[in-house]
C-alpha cells in the first residue's frame, strides 16, 4: 500500500517514467524472497532489485555528496517533500 500511496502523490510525468522503466527495490528488504514479484503484481509495473541492494543507497549518497555542486540544480526541492505523517 505504501508504494501505491507514493505513486499517487508522484507528479504524472515521473509516474510515466516509472511505468516505463520500472521500480527499483534497494536496501535489505529488497532481498526478501518474492518481494519483487509481489510488488510487480500489486503495481502492474516492472520491478527490479538493485545491484548490491545492501550498499547501493549509501554508495549513491556518497557520489551525490562528492558531486554536490554539479548536481545541486537537479536534486529534489522542498516542493516535492511532504510533511511526516
Amino acid at each position: 500500500q505504501a508504494i501505491r500511496d507514493t505513486i499517487e502523490e508522484t507528479p504524472p510525468e515521473l509516474v510515466a517514467d516509472i511505468m516505463d522503466q520500472g521500480i527499483v527495490l534497494a536496501g535489505g528488504g529488497a532481498l526478501l524472497a518474492g518481494l519483487d514479484r509481489r510488488t510487480a503484481e500489486a503495481t502492474q509495473m516492472p520491478v527490479h532489485v538493485a545491484d548490491d541492494p545492501l550498499t547501493c543507497v549509501v554508495r549513491g549518497t556518497g557520489r551525490v555528496l562528492e558531486e554536490l555542486d554539479t548536481l545541486e540544480r537537479v536534486l529534489i526541492t522542498e516542493q516535492y517533500t511532504r510533511a511526516p505523517r
